[in-house]
């Protein structure tokens, strides 16, 4: 029997994709807000399509913010999109 692929919707194209194919963003418990590439960081996340198109859909129409119910600080979209353009850490 196949393994099921966990699924999550992307916050700027709202298309569900695999989790693996994402970008997490992360509200820890202490309210700090950063990206997590590993996927097991405790805290409420968000995903985000590793696509600036849907960066800035997201930005626009503020559903990551309304994901994670908190402001989310300008070094955090910075870093997003710096993490788009280059490879992964």
């Amino acid at each position: 029997m196949q393994k099921k692929i966990p699924q999550r919707q992307c916050m700027g194209c709202r298309e569900r994709k695999a989790k693996r194919e994402l970008i997490r963003v992360v509200r820890s418990p202490e309210g700090t807000v950063s990206l997590d590439f590993s996927g097991k960081k405790n805290g409420r996340g968000a995903y985000i399509c590793p696509d600036p198109e849907c960066l800035k859909k997201a930005i626009r129409s503020k559903s990551l913010e309304r994901s994670l119910e908190t402001p989310i600080p300008q070094e955090v979209y910075e870093r997003l999109e710096r993490e788009m353009e280059g490879p992964h850490e």
